[in-house]
């Protein structure tokens, strides 16, 4: 029996996956399973060497597609073939099997026992009125496992990545006139083979590629090959002497884009990829429980080593006084099942599931049900300022020279570098490109011709586009951070009476700039300088080392207003017990001169290049005194939130940028938004439908109160069970008879746990989600000890009373014993689930939700009727008499005044949770 409960309490977890959870990419959880670097499987690997090793046009024909695409029509017939792309993750169970493993537990298994001894013992009405109660409790958890999932499952449509492909119109074209290709986007479900996908910073590489066009393109594949720093890539012809994952020309499914740009012709998708090779072996493997889990484990062990000790005592005790031992077993056995909390997976799934379901209507989408405790625990959140703390809605303020006054020649270059640019275009190339009217002044299709771009990465900060001038002269254009910016020019433009003039940058112009600049920050604006300088056309193919020698000509500034929500938001989640920590690319001023105006203290502003200094316990100290960061890298944020977890934190971090992925991966709940990029959204546990603070704190509250929903299951079944273990002790050791037959015992189970349905659908008081919420085995092992003794108690004093009240002290007399305990063992039961469910007075200061007082009322109503009804005799229970009933009322009210004078007591030593 004991290996039935110490299998089934391990395995339950990994069918709730099945059942439930979203989980983030199986990618990290490949490494574990293969290892890094490991060879592509044997039928992928010819395929992908031979695409590798032949010309861009030669694979195109070999995929049967065009230079320009394929049309939408191809697309869709390719879709039916080759089927959705995606790969093989762990897929839920058939009904069947669900139904299965909805009967496959302790409770079902002991009941279907005993329904065949009383088959075979020709007792027909308790066969009947058993099997009735293993069909009924299988099918609520069949159905409402059920409902979660197919609720937790319609959460996915609302979180979609989309992929940009190249297709060619359908319609005929104009007589005389070719039709351009459009750049669509996709869902990434529907790419097929021999489409031609457009790749960019930030991007998840959709498929198995081979690369048409590549210019300054990273792949980031470390968790293919292990390789920890990005790797570059070229469009190139292939190496006969490397595998596969060497191919400089080959991308794969499930990497991520850092830098740059491509063209690539799909070559496989969903399983038919060395990412879905993999991902089919892995949803074979179980993976480590996560912190969630694990706590849930804990209680499960904490119950099984408490029935470990308790049950071979109850055999040993009724087998040697009653001489029975079968019923002595049977007994046991019921005992064993009234300490395991088999409703536990339903009430967990049910109770994410709808915790879930409550976060999307405030706009909160949950990847993995389980995040929800982290959400809840969460203590310290990191978030960028852009679009958090300001509006998101940035508009081109300034557009000067290096002296500050106003330059339509600043506005045209900075036009033309975000107009050329391929890589990822971010809020300040959207706000330059607003002034649509430059394109037609410029006259670029007449006047100008890209010819290579160097992009931009968070080293650098700063990215450049070379375009050529009437075929006259090449132009690099470079638009960047003032101080990178500052790195690489020698000179300054400057505008005087007789036109402009270039000087070169020394000491006292490098100060007025500064100035200059400083004053910009001060006031909000965030700057970003313009520079260039002019090459011989000769040269077609740039690098980072021609980022040299430019010439400054002014600043373009930006103004991202705060938003009005920002500061009650900061005050509503300071008022949750989570501290806001500012993590951003920005510089110092810009970021102090936000938060100081929605009432963060940015009085200790640590930069980036102090982290870079500092020892990992030196900036552990350091993240837990300041509260805004400014002039990060992406290395520089998730060493942040490392140090902030060594400290002990639950850190949450909010990003929606390609730079924002290691820290969101390094955080304990990942937060990204829709409109965030692909890579960040990957990453990300929680996505935010709306950037903001205020849907933020929301979602926080509600996941806490899921998780307390949980918690009151968990210790309402520890203490109740506990408190019924003590008292069949009790009996055992004194009555001549049992206290309750094996089938009490298992109806009052069943009806205890119908009764704890509503659970999941309670409503929390507002002072439980105040303060961060974390698992705490210890606590509920302590709250079993100290609560499930008063319910013993009571059932002594029903002992008595049935004993020498009622005269039930013989064994002909049992029935009408086993009867009063069976009413009072339920009635107390349920009854507990209202008194500490809250730490307040329960029906005076916090009542439950309808559905749990609904639940309630309709078992306390069964219990009483059972016995009382015309099914007693079915269940071998009998009426009991009229004064029964006055003794009951006063047993509830000594009992509800004990547990509540008890848990003053306990709040006041202990808290509540």
């Amino acid at each position: 029996m004991f290996d039935l409960l110490t299998h089934w309490f391990s395995s339950f977890l990994r069918r709730r996956r099945r059942l439930g959870n979203f989980g983030r990419t199986v990618l990290p959880g490949l490494l574990a399973a293969r290892g890094p670097g490991q060879p592509v499987p044997d039928r992928l690997a010819p395929d992908l060497l031979r695409a590798a090793l032949e010309e861009p046009a030669a694979a195109i024909a070999r995929l049967e597609t065009r230079a320009d695409g394929l049309s939408a029509a191809e697309a869709a017939e390719r879709l039916l073939g080759s089927g959705p792309n995606e790969v093989e993750h762990e897929k839920p169970l058939p009904w069947w099997l669900h139904l299965w493993h909805c009967y496959a537990n302790p409770f079902n298994l002991l009941l279907t026992a005993l329904a065949v001894l009383s088959y075979l013992t020709e007792d027909a009405k308790a066969t009947i009125v058993i099997g009735a109660m293993v069909v009924l409790s299988t099918a609520i958890r069949f159905l409402q496992e059920g409902r979660s999932h197919r609720a937790a499952e319609s959460l996915r449509s609302l979180v979609g990545n989309k992929a940009t492909v190249i297709r060619r119109p359908t319609g005929p074209a104009a007589a005389g006139v070719e039709a351009a290709a459009a750049h669509l986007e996709v869902s990434r479900r529907d790419v097929v083979p021999g489409d031609l996908v457009a790749l960019s910073a930030g991007d998840i590489i959709p498929a198995d590629c081979r690369l048409l066009t590549a210019r300054d393109l990273f792949v980031a594949q470390a968790a293919m090959t292990g390789e920890s720093l990005p790797v570059e890539k070229n469009a190139d012809g292939g190496s006969r002497d490397a595998g596969p994952l060497e191919q400089r020309n080959l991308v794969f499914m499930g990497t991520s884009v850092v830098s740059g740009s491509a063209t690539a012709l799909v070559l496989a998708t969903g399983k038919h990829t060395y990412f879905g090779a993999l991902a089919a072996r892995a949803t074979a493997t179980d993976t480590t429980p996560n912190a969630f889990q694990a706590g849930v484990n804990s209680v499960s062990w904490l119950l099984i080593r408490f029935a470990a000790v308790m049950v071979p005592i109850v055999l040993l005790i009724n087998g040697i006084d009653k001489g029975d031992w079968l019923q002595a077993f049977l007994f046991a056995l019921s005992v064993a099942v009234g300490l395991t909390p088999e409703m536990l997976p339903m009430i967990v799934t049910t109770t994410l599931a709808k915790g879930a379901v409550r976060l999307s209507r405030r706009k909160v989408v949950v990847k993995r049900l389980d995040a929800i405790q982290n959400f809840g625990a969460m203590d310290v959140l990191c978030t960028d300022k852009t679009g958090t703390l300001t509006q998101d809605k940035i508009a081109l303020a300034r557009h000067v020279d290096v002296f500050g006054q106003a330059s339509e020649e600043v506005l045209n270059l900075a036009f033309l570098n975000s107009h050329y640019q391929t890589g990822l275009k971010n809020l300040l190339d959207h706000a330059v490109l607003e002034h649509v009217e430059l394109k037609a002044e410029l006259k670029l299709e007449q006047n100008y011709r890209k010819i290579d771009e160097i992009p931009f990465d968070f080293v650098r900060r700063r990215m450049s586009v070379v375009v050529s001038e009437l075929d006259d002269h090449h132009e690099l254009i470079c638009k960047g951070a003032i101080e990178e910016m500052l790195t690489v020019c020698t000179h300054v433009r400057i505008e005087n009476g007789g036109g402009p003039q270039v000087l070169p940058l020394d000491a006292a112009l490098l100060e007025r700039v500064q100035r200059v600049t400083r004053q910009f920050s001060q006031d909000g604006l965030r700057v970003v300088a313009v520079a260039m300088k002019e090459l011989p056309p000769a040269q077609s193919r740039y690098s980072v080392a021609d980022e040299s020698g430019l010439t400054l000509v002014g600043y373009i500034a930006f103004l991202d207003p705060p938003k009005e929500s920002a500061a009650p938001a900061l005050k509503a989640l300071a008022g949750h017990g989570i501290q806001v920590k500012v993590l951003t690319g920005d510089n110092e001023l810009v970021a102090a001169s936000v938060c100081s105006r929605v009432g963060l203290s940015a009085e200790k502003v640590l930069l980036g290049a102090q982290v870079e200094a500092m020892s990992e316990e030196e900036l552990a100290q350091a993240a837990e005194r300041c509260q805004v960061f400014a002039k990060l890298t992406p290395l520089h944020k998730e060493r942040i939130v490392r140090a902030l977890r060594a400290r002990g934190h639950v850190v949450g971090f909010m990003g929606d940028g390609i730079n924002d992925a290691p820290a969101l991966r390094a955080a304990d709940i990942g937060i990204s938004v829709d409109s965030a990029v692909d890579i960040a959204k990957e990453a990300a546990d929680i996505i935010l439908l709306e950037k903001s603070l205020m849907v933020l704190d929301d979602g926080v509250v509600e996941g806490r109160a899921t998780f307390c929903n949980m918690l009151k299951y968990i210790r309402m079944t520890a203490s109740s069970n506990f408190g019924n273990v003590l008292s069949v002790l009790v009996a055992s050791a004194f009555l001549p008879f049992l206290p309750m037959l094996p089938l009490h015992l298992l109806v009052q189970n069943l009806l205890y746990d119908i009764s704890q349905t509503g659970i999941p659908f309670d409503d929390v008081d507002e002072e439980l989600v105040r303060a961060p919420l974390k698992w705490n085995p210890a606590d509920i092992g302590r709250f079993m000890l100290f609560f499930g003794p008063i319910s013993s108690v009571f059932d002594i004093t029903t002992f008595a009373m049935m004993w020498w009240v009622f005269k039930a002290d013989t064994v002909a007399e049992q029935t009408l014993f086993q009867s009063g305990w069976f009413v009072v063992g339920l009635l107390t039961q349920t009854l507990i689930v209202h008194m500490i469910r809250t730490p307040k007075l329960p029906f005076v200061e916090s009542r439950a939700a309808a559905p749990l007082m609904a639940m309630s009322v309709a078992i306390m109503i069964v219990g009483v009727w059972l016995p009382m009804g015309p099914l007693a005799g079915h269940f071998k229970l009998q009426s009991l008499p009229p004064a029964y009933f006055v003794w009951l009322a006063g047993i509830l009210l000594g009992y509800g005044v004990l547990t509540t004078a008890m848990k003053r007591m306990y709040i006041r030593h202990f808290g509540w949770q």
